[in-house]
């Protein structure tokens, strides 16, 4: 058994551990609450652009609209955009991320088309990095909490890609935030652009609320928040050169849903992984507290019976 001096030192270790556990824990749980903040402001201008894009599929559909990010090609060059943090110690959230890529990425490889990465948070960037995978562009540094001026680096890396010809479809892997123990790995189309996808029925936003004390999560519909536009609205320029100007932004505000998603989902398994932490710290300091107050036990009867041994020797 350990001396006294080492458990003690071992207790008190433990204990400054979960100080810091429950410090980085409460600022997680701090910046989730601004996450949500994030994503309340931005669905007005997304509801909006929504509610445009849907008056001008009726009229997509009489004529041909020439638009470049609608044009869907035969697929020879993917393009895979990988988004994690920067930071670890949110248990299986940026492995989650990294492991659904390489999946993707080697079965597009095994299909036989050329494939190459996007990368957004230094964990997927210096994994793929080291393993010298074929990466276009990377992004490094972003705030933790994703603005649009992120979200229009990556898009416009992205719509750079896909408008110079060097791939011809763009695939998005990042995490989809469910509630505060619950994130999944998803991945979807980004480009070429499906204007009937605009403004999907179970589009959802979270929010963040507190009930008796316990933070929990709220989800409502995002789709269609706006009222819809009136029938008669008259478009001064075509269809084709308002989807110019409009399908950028839409880009970059699908762009900007998944970094906040992304960024909320890194946010929460950062807070149940030092919840956890805490939590097991609390536990081991206990158990040591009882392997301490045993060997000091052990200690005190020893010392009595060799004072009671010595007495009766003297006897």
């Amino acid at each position: 058994m350990a001396n006294l001096k080492e458990i003690r030192d071992r207790i008190k270790s433990v204990k400054n551990t979960r100080k810091i556990t429950e410090a980085m824990r409460l600022v997680a749980a701090a910046k989730v609450r601004r996450a949500q903040d994030l994503v309340l402001r931005s669905r007005p201008f997304a509801d909006r652009l929504a509610r445009v894009l849907e008056s001008l599929q009726s009229r997509i559909a009489l004529e041909s609209a020439d638009t470049p990010l609608l044009q869907a090609r035969d697929p020879r060059h993917i393009t895979l955009v990988a988004m994690t943090g920067d930071r670890g110690l949110c248990g299986g959230f940026n492995a989650n991320i990294i492991k659904r890529t390489e999946q993707r990425f080697a079965e597009l490889k095994a299909s036989g088309y050329e494939v190459a990465l996007i990368t957004v948070g230094r964990k997927v960037d210096t994994y793929f990095q080291n393993r010298n995978y074929p990466i276009t562009a990377s992004f490094t540094g972003l705030d933790q909490l994703p603005t649009s001026t992120d979200a229009l680096q990556v898009s416009d890396a992205v719509q750079a890609e896909f408008l110079g010809g060097a791939t011809d479809r763009v695939e998005l892997i990042y995490t989809k935030f469910i509630n505060l123990v619950s994130t999944k790995p998803v991945s979807q189309t980004l480009l070429p652009l499906d204007p009937q996808g605009i403004a999907s029925a179970d589009d959802e936003i979270f929010r963040f609320v507190t009930k008796e004390g316990e933070l929990g999560v709220e989800r409502s519909s995002a789709a269609n928040q706006e009222d819809k536009l009136k029938s008669d609205l008259v478009f001064e320029q075509s269809p084709s050169q308002l989807l110019d100007v409009l399908l950028p932004l839409y880009l970059q505000n699908q762009v900007l849903r998944s970094l906040q998603e992304s960024a909320a989902s890194e946010l929460a398994s950062r807070m149940t992984a030092m919840n956890n932490a805490s939590d097991n710290a609390k536990a081991l300091a206990k158990e040591l507290t009882l392997d301490y107050n045993k060997a000091r036990q052990a200690a005190i009867t020893q010392e009595i019976l060799e004072v009671v041994g010595g007495a009766s020797a003297m006897a």
